[in-house]
């Protein structure tokens, strides 16, 4: 038998399929100019630095991975440096995040791609006449206004079934469209309506445009709140579950990074999609049986969008500027006890002061004209510590004057509320008797447009419920009781409440808030004003007995013009002109809400409240938040609705 050398075996197939190819490519080389120029003593130091400048913008580097040199013959850099990826993409994502980064006041980085010198050292200089793409328009994200019925929208879901809706006049509904949104846990409505929300375990989807296209995303995985800013230009977004990245998981300015781990507060830019900043809300110091139930939303905005805040309860308010997200005047708010706030609306005038404000800068009109618009406030109050009385206080920001304090006395609660335009403050006060075995409630009302700030109080008896503004008004209403079954309600036991509305009085010389009527025997625990003032609905909400609608005309015998041009109303008519306009019964009732124009009110008896009934109850209907006359903007619910003026 033959036999065969082991030199003639042919070995190419092989190693054509084992064959290792040498990567001699680049492109993980990074470039980075706007170094500070120093000796070799100071080397450490600074690379060290450069590192966690990297790895705060969510693109890692090792400092064994940074290649610092240095002038020949001379112990000086050369005032840039290299840096070593393990891939292309990381080195990609450095430079999308870096570039004319600022180091410190005096260097700011320019960061290449090593191979793109080269490139632009043999770059042909030949002009080559640019193709000409096609322009193709991009949908309005307002674009329901061009109705030319003026119709409303809203959206309704039962379970992952989306629909939208025109609603018309008499009340017929219209399907606009039926999106294809898949694996969401709810949908919501920014505050001016431009966008719909829907949140996955991936993250928040942005939805907008007469087509419903996707507009922008946020990658946080197992989100289940979220907070628009009142102007849209923000999003916060939050999860009961920590932040975690996954090693590979993807970097960049638009994802968590590791730096963001342990947090499961984010605070995103609605424009570009990039991060902004990480918060916890659980406090680790405290056991976990004392932890409170944290209070949603856990930031709050300015009315302008220019700051947003949080309370770190019992120390201090923390106030961010927008868009670095940095603490205003590197240092937080101290406040020993406080336990809320509330940042003043701003009403009509304050945005046309500010409008002019800017359109006389623009001009050059000089500093005078610009002092004319108010600046932010907010209210706070802290509780009574030792022989230190409980305190309201109204702080002007960003200048942090204290423009008024008022304390306050046995108290056990304050709640804040701000009427809509800014033009008032009503701090409802729970105050206990001296052996604590009753509860009465008085109403400090600060008049914030007045000289000085003055505060006027109500006494009142019993314990109140609920309060509310009317919009753009001079009115309020509130829900008090005296039924000793309030606190501890029995089965089928329905508490007895009384409705109370109160009018700001020009006539009596004192200028203060009288009682214009009463209406005893109610059921009713929520008050619902229409958002152009007047009309009112009073609801009983989660009753399982009771469901009960009321609808209340505040002026149905006097004409607008009469109260607007601030005539004085005659004791005979203080009152008067409030009528019942109807009546109307939702079973199990949780959720009422007014279209922003005024116009419709949605009523829904939610799934998520209720497990009876759950064929009938698992509809939820958003209404849509509307654009002003002056603003253009819109406001929302969980059915949605938008409406053209």
């Amino acid at each position: 038998m033959a036999t065969t050398a082991v030199d003639d075996i042919d070995y190419s197939d092989i190693e054509a399929k084992y064959k290792v190819n040498y990567n001699d490519s680049l492109d993980n080389m990074v470039v980075v100019d706007g170094v500070p120029i120093i000796d070799r003593s100071k080397l450490d130091k600074l690379v060290a630095k450069i590192s966690k400048e990297f790895s705060k913008k969510g693109v890692p580097i090792k400092v064994d991975d940074i290649f610092m040199p240095w002038e020949e013959g001379k112990d000086k850099s050369q005032g840039f440096l290299f840096l070593e990826f393990k891939t292309a993409d990381d080195a990609s994502l450095a430079i999308a995040a870096m570039n004319n980064h600022p180091f410190d006041s005096k260097h700011t980085f320019k960061v290449n791609r090593f191979t793109d010198i080269e490139h632009f050292q043999d770059f042909d200089e030949t002009y080559v006449e640019p193709e000409e793409e096609e322009y193709v328009p991009r949908e309005h994200l307002r674009a329901w206004l061009a109705d030319p019925q003026g119709r409303d929208q809203f959206i309704t879901y039962r379970g992952e079934d989306v629909e939208i809706h025109w609603h018309g006049k008499p009340s017929q509904s219209e399907l606009a469209m039926k999106p294809d949104w898949k694996d969401f846990l709810y949908v919501a409505w920014s505050p001016v309506g431009t966008f719909v929300a829907t949140l996955h375990r991936q993250g928040v989807r942005l939805w907008g445009g007469n087509s419903w296209k996707p507009q922008q995303r946020f990658a946080h995985p197992l989100v289940k709140l979220i907070d628009f800013s009142p102007c849209e230009q923000y999003v916060v977004t939050w999860s009961n579950e920590a932040i975690v990245v996954p090693d590979g998981a993807p970097q960049g300015p638009q994802y968590l990074s590791p730096d963001d781990e342990g947090n499961n507060l984010a605070v995103w830019d609605i424009k570009s999609g990039h991060l902004l900043r990480t918060f916890s809300t659980v406090n680790d110091s405290e056991p976990p049986a004392a932890r409170k139930q944290m209070q949603w939303p856990a930031l709050k905005w300015s009315p302008d969008d220019k700051y947003v805040a949080r309370a770190t309860p019992g120390q201090m308010i923390s106030v961010y500027e927008l868009p670095s997200m940095g603490l205003e005047g590197k240092k937080s708010i101290k406040i020993e006890g406080v336990v809320d706030f509330e940042w003043c609306p701003s009403g009509d005038k304050d945005r046309e002061d500010a409008e002019k404000d800017s359109q006389a800068a623009a001009n050059g009109a000089g500093a005078k004209v610009a002092k004319k618009a108010r600046e932010n406030m907010l209210a706070y109050w802290t509780p009574e510590v030792a022989n230190q009385p409980a305190r309201v206080t109204l702080l002007g920001f960003p200048s942090r004057t204290i423009l008024r304090q008022k304390n306050l006395f046995n108290v056990s609660e304050c709640k804040l509320f701000w009427q809509n335009q800014g033009d008032f403050l009503c701090v409802k006060v729970d105050r206990h008797t001296k052996t604590k075995k009753s509860i009465f409630c008085n109403l400090e009302i600060f008049r914030v447009r007045e000289k000085d700030y003055p505060v006027e109080v109500v006494e009142l008896k019993d314990t109140v419920t609920d309060f509310s503004w009317e919009p753009k008004g001079e009115r309020f209403a509130i829900v008090s009781t005296n039924d000793p079954n309030y606190g501890n309600p029995g089965p089928g036991i329905t508490i007895k409440t009384d409705i109370s509305f109160y009018q700001l009085d020009h006539g009596s010389g004192k200028n203060d808030f009288k009682l214009l009527r009463t209406l005893p025997n109610r059921t009713s625990n929520a008050i619902r004003w229409s958002p152009r003032g007047r009309h009112v609905v009073l609801a009983t909400v989660g009753s399982s007995s009771k469901s009960e609608l009321e609808f209340w005309d505040l002026d149905f015998n006097i004409d607008d013009t009469f109260r607007r041009e601030g005539q004085q109303v005659s004791k005979e008519e203080w009152g008067s002109g409030i009528q019942l306009l109807g009546t109307g019964d939702h079973y199990a009732l949780t959720d009422v809400e007014w279209d922003p124009s005024g116009r419709y009110l949605a009523t829904s008896a939610s799934s998520w409240t209720h497990t009876v009934c759950s064929r009938c109850c698992s509809r939820a209907c958003l209404i849509a938040p509307r654009l002003s006359s002056k603003t253009v903007t819109r406001s929302g619910i969980s059915v949605a609705k938008r409406s053209k003026s």
